[in-house]
C-alpha cells in the first residue's frame, strides 16, 4: 500500500448543532478509531442529493466500521435556517448523523471550494483523501477496505455501532408532496415524495382516496399500484391518452400510472444515472436519465426537467424515444438555440395557455425561463447563480429564491412557486412585472388550477393549500442577497488552474479511445477571462485574468474516466469523475497565482 499523506483534521465546528444523534453534540475524538466520510452538501443541490445515493450501499455494507457526517454548507439564506436543515435531513431520508454549518465554519476549515465534497478521515484522525463532485461511491469503497485492513492489523480500529439515533416519525397524510395534477374525473393526483408514494385525492385536497406504491425505495411496476414503488417520485403530467407521466427522480426514471386500472408503467429511463459519454437519444427503455424533476405536455411531445444534468429532454409516445433537447449540461443562464443554451437545475415546467410557451423553473439560477415554438430560450427573471432574494417590480432587476414550480395562468402569465421565499409570485410578460400573489406558505414546490382558485403544493407544511388568486399583488419587503462564499485573492495576470485527479486504487485512465479527462472553463462576467476560456482535454490550464478586472465567477466543469488496471480482464469496469466549481475570485495585488480543485485525492 503507497504511504498516505498524513493531515490532521480539523475540528467539527457548526453553530446549527447536530441532527440525528438523539441530541448529542459529536467531536472527532469520540469518532476516534472508525472511518469517517465527511460530505460536505447543500440541499439545494441535486448533486448532492446524486451523492447522498451513492453513499447509501456504502453506509450499510459498513456500518460497523464507517461513519458518515454529512456537514450541511448552505448556498442560500433559507438552507441557512436551522428548521429547513431538519425538513431537508428528513425529506431525503439522510440516515447519519449532520452537522448544521450555517456560517461554513467547518467548510473554511477543510478548504471546501465546491457542492458536494467528500473528505475521508482515518481512524487516527488524519485526512486521507478529498473527492468533490460525483461518481466516487467506488473510489470510498475500495478506500475503506485498504484502511479496514491497514488499521485492522495495527490495531487502530474500532468497531461498532455508530452515532446515528433515527428521529421519531410523525403522522401526516402526505410527506414533503412534490407536485400535482387535477385528474380527469376530478380530485389531485399528488407525489407523496418522501414516502416514495402517489396519493389520489378528492376534490377538498384533503380526503385520501387511494395510495399508489409499496411506500419503500423501489423500482418496480405492477398492474395495481399497490405492487409498485417509487423512489422520491416529483412531477406529474397528464398524456392526452389519460394517464399520468410520473417523475421518478431518483430511480432516474418515468413511469407512468393509469388512474382507471391503477397500472404502474415504466416507460424511459434504465434505472441508472446518465453520465457524460453515454447516449443522449435512443428507444426509451435503453437511454438513462439524470434526475427527471419535472414533466409538462409542449408542442406534440412530453418535455422532461432533466436537474440533474441541467438540461431539456423530451420523450415521444408516438415511437418510444427520448432524446436532450435544450442546454449543454453547462451550468448557468445563457440564452439562446435550444441546444446552446445552459441551465441551472430545471425542476419546474408548464405549458402557456395559448401553447406557445414553455415556462421553465431554473432553480439554481433563481429564475424562470421559457422556450418558444421557434426553438429559443429566454430568460424572464434571474441573473445567475449567485444572485437571489425576494424584490418585485420590473423583471429586469426582480429577484426570486430557489424556485421549484411554475403555473401557466389564463391571461397569459405565469404563476411561480418561489420555494425558499415562501411565496406565490407571478410574471407577467405583458408588462414586464413581477408580483407577488401570496406568502407565509412554507416551501411551496408546485401548484395547480381549480378555477378561479391555484392549489398550492405546500411541501414543507405536508398538504395542499388553496388560494383564491388575488386582485393585486401583495406589496412586500424587498431584499436582494448573494451566496455567501469567501472570495478566493488571486493576482493579476496569469493564473494557473489544476484540477487534481488521481485514479482510484487498481484503476488507471481510460485512454483507449482517445483522452480520458475534459475541462471547461468559463467565467462570469465573460470579461474577467483574456485567455483560457473553453473546452479542452488536459485537467491544468493556464489563464489570463483581463487587465483592469476585479473580480468575477470562474466556473470550472472537470470530467475523468477510470478503468479496472487488470490486463487480463477484457472488459474492466470503468467509473466516470466529475464536477462543476464556481469560485468566486478578487483580483489584488499579492494574491495566489495557483487555483488547485481537487476532483479525486489530495494536492500534494
Amino acid at each position: 500500500m503507497a504511504p498516505r499523506v498524513r493531515v490532521r483534521a480539523p475540528e467539527l465546528i457548526g453553530k446549527g448543532g447536530w441532527l440525528n444523534t438523539g441530541n448529542v453534540d459529536l467531536s472527532l475524538a469520540d469518532l476516534r478509531g472508525r472511518i469517517v466520510i465527511l460530505d460536505f452538501w447543500t440541499f439545494c443541490c441535486v448533486n448532492c442529493l446524486h451523492v447522498l445515493d451513492e453513499l447509501r450501499e456504502l453506509e450499510e455494507k459498513h456500518r460497523d466500521t464507517v461513519v458518515i457526517i454529512g456537514v450541511h454548507s448552505p448556498k442560500f439564506v433559507h438552507e441557512a435556517e436551522h428548521q429547513a436543515v431538519v425538513d431537508a435531513v428528513e425529506r431525503y431520508g439522510v440516515e447519519h448523523p449532520v452537522l448544521d454549518d450555517p456560517e461554513l465554519a467547518t467548510w473554511k476549515q477543510y478548504a471546501v471550494r465546491a457542492w458536494p465534497t467528500l473528505v475521508v478521515i482515518d481512524p487516527e484522525g488524519y485526512v486521507v483523501a478529498q473527492h468533490s463532485g460525483e461518481g466516487h461511491a467506488h473510489a470510498l469503497e475500495a478506500l475503506v477496505a485498504e484502511l479496514e485492513a491497514e488499521h485492522g492489523a495495527k490495531g487502530t480500529l474500532r468497531r461498532g455501532d455508530g452515532p446515528y439515533v433515527p428521529p421519531e416519525p410523525v403522522a401526516t397524510d402526505l410527506r414533503f408532496p412534490g407536485k400535482a395534477v387535477v385528474l380527469p374525473g376530478g380530485g389531485f393526483l399528488v407525489s407523496d415524495s418522501t414516502r416514495h408514494q402517489l396519493v389520489e385525492m378528492a376534490d377538498d385536497g384533503e380526503t385520501v382516496v387511494r395510495r399508489v406504491g409499496s411506500g419503500e425505495r423501489g423500482f418496480g411496476d405492477g398492474v395495481s399500484g399497490e405492487a409498485a414503488s417509487f423512489n422520491e417520485p416529483q412531477g406529474l403530467a397528464l398524456l392526452p391518452d389519460g394517464k399520468v407521466v410520473v417523475a421518478d427522480t431518483v430511480n432516474h426514471a418515468l413511469r407512468t400510472y393509469d388512474p382507471a386500472t391503477g397500472a404502474v408503467t415504466t416507460i424511459a429511463g434504465t434505472g441508472r444515472q446518465w453520465m457524460q459519454g453515454q447516449p443522449t437519444s435512443g428507444p426509451a427503455l435503453d437511454v438513462s436519465l439524470s434526475s427527471p424533476w419535472d414533466v409538462a405536455w409542449f408542442d406534440g411531445r412530453l418535455w422532461i426537467a432533466m436537474a440533474g444534468v441541467h438540461q431539456l429532454w423530451t420523450y415521444d409516445p408516438e415511437n418510444g424515444t427520448v432524446e436532450a433537447a435544450a442546454g449543454t449540461t453547462n451550468e448557468g443562464i445563457v440564452d439562446g438555440p435550444l441546444r446552446e443554451a445552459w441551465f441551472a437545475q430545471p425542476s419546474g415546467l408548464a405549458a402557456s395557455a395559448d401553447g406557445e410557451r414553455l415556462w421553465i423553473a431554473d432553480s439554481e439560477g433563481s429564475a424562470v425561463r421559457w422556450a418558444d415554438r421557434d426553438g429559443l430560450v429566454h430568460t424572464a427573471v434571474g441573473k445567475g447563480l449567485f444572485d437571489f432574494g425576494h424584490r418585485d417590480g420590473d423583471a429586469a432587476q426582480a429577484l426570486l429564491q430557489h424556485p421549484l414550480g411554475v403555473t401557466a395562468l389564463p391571461d397569459g402569465s405565469v404563476a411561480i412557486a418561489d420555494t425558499y421565499n415562501h411565496a406565490l409570485r407571478r410574471y407577467d410578460p405583458a408588462s414586464g412585472e413581477v408580483t407577488t400573489l401570496a406568502t407565509d406558505l412554507r416551501e411551496p414546490s408546485g401548484a395547480v388550477l381549480v378555477g378561479d382558485d391555484v392549489v398550492v403544493v405546500e411541501s414543507a407544511r405536508h398538504r395542499l393549500t388553496r388560494l383564491r388568486l388575488p386582485e393585486s399583488a401583495v406589496r412586500v419587503e424587498a431584499v436582494a442577497h448573494q451566496t455567501q462564499r469567501a472570495a478566493t485573492d488571486v493576482a493579476p495576470g496569469r493564473l494557473r488552474v489544476d484540477v487534481v485527479f488521481s485514479a482510484p486504487a487498481g484503476q488507471k485512465l481510460d485512454t483507449r479511445y482517445g483522452p480520458s479527462t475534459r475541462l471547461i472553463v468559463s467565467s462570469t462576467p465573460p470579461e474577467l477571462l483574456a485567455e483560457g476560456a473553453g473546452t479542452g482535454t488536459d485537467l491544468g490550464r493556464d489563464l489570463v485574468l483581463a487587465e483592469g478586472a476585479t473580480e468575477g465567477i470562474l466556473h470550472v466543469s472537470a470530467m475523468a474516466a477510470s478503468c479496472d488496471d487488470d490486463p487480463a480482464n477484457e472488459y474492466p469496469a470503468c467509473h466516470m469523475h466529475q464536477n462543476d466549481w464556481g469560485v468566486p475570485v478578487r483580483v489584488v495585488d499579492g494574491g495566489v497565482d495557483r487555483l488547485p480543485l481537487v476532483l479525486a485525492g489530495l494536492d500534494g
